[in-house]
């Protein structure tokens, strides 16, 4: 099945806006900020509207909301990848992701001595 690139891009509304010269913006500065489809705005909405709070740092019930919101995350991403959960780690942004990832090579060069 071929990839519909229009209806893709109707998830994106900032991508129906136009630059000063009149063209449809593309977005290619994902590396600094990634574009959210209102699939994502709503459901941020609803998690800072209904359930607000620290994951994993409370014994309320807000918290106990927020943790099993994001733990469902993490299932939902490893199913979609094909992974086991304890595989998916949430990172903050790309550096600390590559910082991460350069830390788990040292520690199996390490463990393997490689």
């Amino acid at each position: 099945m071929a990839l519909d690139v229009d209806a893709l891009r109707k998830d994106f509304p900032i991508l129906g806006r136009t630059v000063d010269s009149g063209a449809g913006l593309v977005y290619l500065d994902s590396g600094a900020t990634t574009q959210k489809p209102l699939q994502v705005l709503d459901a941020e909405r609803d998690f800072y509207l209904r359930h607000n709070a620290a994951v994993h740092r409370g014994a309320h019930q807000l918290a106990g909301e927020a943790t099993e919101a994001y733990e469902s995350a993490r299932r939902t991403i490893a199913d979609f990848v094909g992974a086991e959960e304890d595989e998916v780690v949430f990172t903050y942004n790309t550096l600390e992701e590559g910082e991460q990832l350069a830390e788990g090579v040292r520690a199996a060069q390490a463990y393997f001595g490689t």
